[in-house]
């Protein structure tokens, strides 16, 4: 088996731009890969599919000053790619088939990177560990009997298991970096409206963000450049004019950071802590100016995420009723179809946050709860950009334990909340976060995540590049 696939972007570009390989020889490559690793990444693996978009790029000249021209590339199955299906994992959407193409899966095509399929995650993106799945839960290539983390475990997965180099996935409370942190790979929440949400299928409106997956820093930078463009037709999106590599290779000395009291609790395992220190001390040695800090309202963050995503939650399923698109079922009356088709539809879980949302939302309940967590969500925000007053970046473990035995939390809802409880205040505060490997315990990886204020992506990939060579943990070098 060839593996190209194992040498960095840049490698892999200048041997298509010296003709030495084409890009359907790293398509089949992939084929190859997912078939001998059964990872259960992927709800639809479109080979066939890629294979011809392969071929029609061989025939073209080799952009130079695109470094991701060919390169194949897994989708999380929330974002629509027109004529593949886009289930959310869900048996609602199993047989449904995407009209039109997300924004960003637009701008993938324009950067000429070959798209091989669409990746397991959980239902609706409403897990932290991809086991609310209707396809089954990804297998996590570091122990087949550990949870791969969620909601974009495929997309995880289908890196850490060296399927693809890249891929995308969504990030409403953590769902980009906590599955990053258990499959040692990089994974980027951006700024919330940097990337077009549009043909995103929305989880928490609020709070959903895409961002890339990558084995290293410095090619989630590249990824980010090409999918953080204007897009009018959402109208959170801004516009982007930067390099997100321009400061990668940059000293880092006398860069001023963070680290919440909280993030570093009781709430976190004594085994992250330890790989953290170590991971904080080598920052140190790179001239990091390291400073411990309180941070008003941040205990609070759980709470009032699990209000405002499962209140926005009821009212975006609400349009799965079984009329428009997706399952249908039998039914006398229109009501009667509803219930059924979303009784049969829905997984346990998705259930349950619609049935909490609809009563968070409904009557007065919408005022003493939704509209009081909002209020709050403001007052944490304030409390992050008082600290970025004085610091240039927050640090802090990205989750508070490795990734643990499949089917364990099974019993206790609210323990997945628990998974991205030092995460989701970026998705709160609509601040880039980033998730990067910075060790392993018993075997299994942890990442530390780094946050910083809106826009700062740059920054967080300069400390991220820096650190990355320090450790030299995760996929290859630039």
């Amino acid at each position: 088996m060839s593996k190209y696939l194992d040498l960095s972007i840049k490698e892999i570009h200048l041997m298509l731009v010296e003709n030495k390989i084409k890009p359907i020889d790293l398509v089949l490559e992939v084929e190859e890969r997912y078939e001998n690793n059964k990872l259960n990444a992927f709800i639809t693996f479109d080979i066939e599919g890629a294979k011809k978009r392969a071929l029609e790029l061989g025939n073209m000249e080799v952009e130079k000053d695109n470094l991701l021209f060919g390169i194949p590339i897994a989708i999380k199955d929330n974002i629509m790619v027109k004529d593949l299906k886009c289930t959310c994992a869900s048996h609602i959407l199993s047989n449904y088939e995407a009209v039109y193409d997300a924004s960003v899966v637009k701008l993938i095509y324009n950067s000429k990177m070959i798209i091989v399929g669409k990746t397991n995650m959980d239902e609706f993106a409403m897990g932290s560990t991809s086991e609310t799945s209707y396809f089954g839960t990804p297998i996590n290539p570091w122990n087949k009997d550990k949870v791969p983390g969620g909601s974009s475990g495929g997309s995880a997965v289908s890196i850490s298991g060296k399927i693809v180099p890249l891929a995308l996935g969504s990030d409403t409370g953590g769902s980009i970096r906590q599955p990053a942190s258990f499959n040692s790979i990089v994974g980027m929440k951006p700024t919330y409206g940097r990337i077009s949400r549009f043909g995103l299928v929305a989880f928490a409106s609020s709070l959903d963000s895409i961002g890339p997956m990558s084995r290293n820093v410095y090619e989630n930078a590249v990824l980010l450049n090409v999918i953080a463009k204007k897009d009018n037709k959402d109208l959170t999106n801004f516009e982007t004019n930067e390099d997100f590599t321009r400061l990668i290779g940059e000293d880092v000395r006398g860069m001023r950071i963070a680290i919440p009291n909280y993030f570093v609790s009781n709430i976190v395992d004594n085994h992250v802590l330890e790989v953290f220190y170590k991971t904080v001390d080598k920052l140190k040695e790179l001239g990091c100016i390291i400073e411990m800090v309180d941070v008003p309202y941040i205990d609070k963050a759980s709470v009032l995420y699990q209000i405002i995503a499962m209140g926005e939650a009821s009212s975006n399923l609400a349009r799965f009723d079984g009329v428009r698109y997706g399952l249908s079922e039998k039914a006398n009356t229109i009501d009667e179809l509803y219930k059924n088709t979303r009784t049969i539809g829905f997984g346990r879980e998705v259930k349950r946050r619609i049935m909490v949302g609809s009563y968070i939302l409904s009557g007065e309940n919408a005022k003493i709860y939704y509209n009081k967590a909002l209020e709050m969500r403001d007052d944490l925000k304030h409390s992050f950009d008082n600290i970025f007053k004085n610091y240039d970046l927050i640090i802090g473990p990205t989750s508070s334990r490795p990734a643990y035995d499949l089917n364990s939390n099974n019993d206790d809802p609210l323990k997945c909340f628990m998974d991205d409880i030092l995460v989701m205040h970026a998705n709160m505060g609509g601040f880039p976060s980033m998730s990067m490997p910075m060790g392993f315990i018993d075997g299994l990886p942890i990442g530390i995540n780094i946050m910083g204020k809106m826009m700062d992506e740059a920054l967080i990939y300069k400390l991220g590049y820096a650190l990355e060579g320090k450790l030299k943990i995760g996929g290859c070098d630039e």
